[in-house]
């Protein structure tokens, strides 16, 4: 389209345009081409008293630009039939949801860190007392699995639907934790807590070489050289460790391979099922504790475990019922909030809070019970400690 405007019969060709700013700069003519013959249009008159207002350029002759170097705007108060397009709202609301979550998943760190030590304190003052470990970790479960009972019979918790093939795959994943769970148990009833916790940090080594030689799976070189220093670490620590115990060691060790394939049979047994995870660790305490009861009869009995109560009883007073009753409860929940931030957060931020975890009890555990702790066997814990971490950053 080319055309012509006219005010007062004196004809504006496109030389006369002038390009005007709003900020004070000074007015430069608009650079134009040759002015366009101009057309005859009958009663086509500009009124120059108002604006003008060019709403399209692309026919006005050697002005023809491409449709791919315009852009279209379209103006809300012109049209009101097509509303503005905006996620402000959304955004916000977006915003505020991811907040929740951080410190929900911050809640739940403090948590299971907090209870976790609270637990192991509590389970050394126990297992000084009364060194019974078998009976110890089966009132562990025994206490746990009479909470979530009593939940979900007055309904404070929602019961789990399960089937024959839900406990079927659970199996498995019970007996590698009553074992991991026992093994643990024995170890800080012969050794220092902050010991046990320095060898179970090498649980990752454990992983790897499991995963390597009996699943085949292959990991990065990054991978195999976190091993290092956590191998390197706990051997240090062990050596320099003044109240070493070997059957406190290998029960340490017996818990990390157990764990291990404990994590193994859930991911491989727990696909596809819909069980929060608090509902999950409640059926896993059950089924555990079932297997476990005969096994802790067979092996310490009644008879001794009312002979080392009474004794304890006599020394301590009723702070040992107590402190039996504390470990339990604490044990349960501890390892029930673990289990619900698995369903917040990602496996490797899980690894990372747990690597958190043992150095929080390690150190609470030296300040608690005065354990003496060598600057060699420090020095080997903080190694192995260091390995764990960077063993969870090379499996992003």
């Amino acid at each position: 389209m080319i055309s012509s405007f006219t005010q007062s019969a004196k004809p504006i060709h496109g030389s006369h345009v002038v390009h005007r700013r709003s900020s004070p700069a000074p007015i430069r003519p608009f650079s134009c081409p040759p002015p366009l013959p101009a057309l005859k249009l009958q009663g086509l008159v500009l009124c120059m008293k108002n604006a003008l207002h060019i709403s399209s350029v692309s026919n006005f002759g050697p002005l023809r630009t491409r449709k791919s170097d315009l852009v279209t705007s379209k103006a809300y108060e012109a049209d009101r039939s097509h509303p503005i397009e905006s996620n402000v709202e959304l955004t916000v609301a977006e915003a505020r949801t991811e907040a929740a979550k951080k410190v929900k998943i911050g809640l739940y760190f403090a948590l299971w860190w907090g209870l976790n030590v609270v637990f192991n304190i509590y389970n050394k003052k126990v297992l000084n007392a009364f060194p019974y470990p078998w009976l110890t970790s089966t009132l562990s479960l025994a206490v746990g699995s009479l909470i979530m009972l009593i939940s979900w019979m007055t309904r404070i918790a929602e019961a789990p639907t399960t089937d024959f093939e839900f406990w079927k795959s659970l199996f498995p994943v019970a007996v590698a934790h009553t074992i991991g769970h026992v093994a643990a148990t024995v170890s800080m009833s012969k050794v220092a807590v902050s010991f046990t916790h320095i060898i179970k940090s090498g649980e990752p080594a454990f992983s790897v070489l499991v995963s390597r030689f009996l699943l085949g799976e292959t990991f990065p070189v990054p991978v195999y050289l976190s091993l290092l220093p956590i191998i390197g670490g706990c051997a240090l620590a062990a050596v320099t460790e003044l109240n070493f115990n070997m059957t406190g060691f290998m029960g340490a060790m017996i818990s990390n391979l157990a764990f291990v394939f404990r994590n193994i049979f859930s991911k491989k047994g727990m696909k596809g099922k819909a069980v929060s995870g608090m509902n999950y660790y409640a059926c896993l305490s059950i089924l555990s504790l079932l297997i476990l009861t005969p096994f802790a009869i067979a092996v310490e009995g009644p008879q001794m475990w009312a002979a080392g109560w009474k004794t304890a009883v006599s020394h301590n007073g009723p702070n040992f019922v107590w402190w039996v009753a504390a470990q339990s409860v604490f044990y349960h929940l501890y390892n029930q909030v673990s289990y619900m931030s698995l369903d917040e957060i990602s496996p490797l931020t899980f690894s990372i809070g747990n690597t958190m975890k043992r150095i929080s009890v390690i150190v609470s555990a030296i300040i608690i019970f005065r354990t003496p702790v060598q600057p060699v066997n420090a020095l080997g814990a903080a190694i192995a400690v260091l390995g764990t971490f960077l063993y969870s950053q090379a499996k992003q």
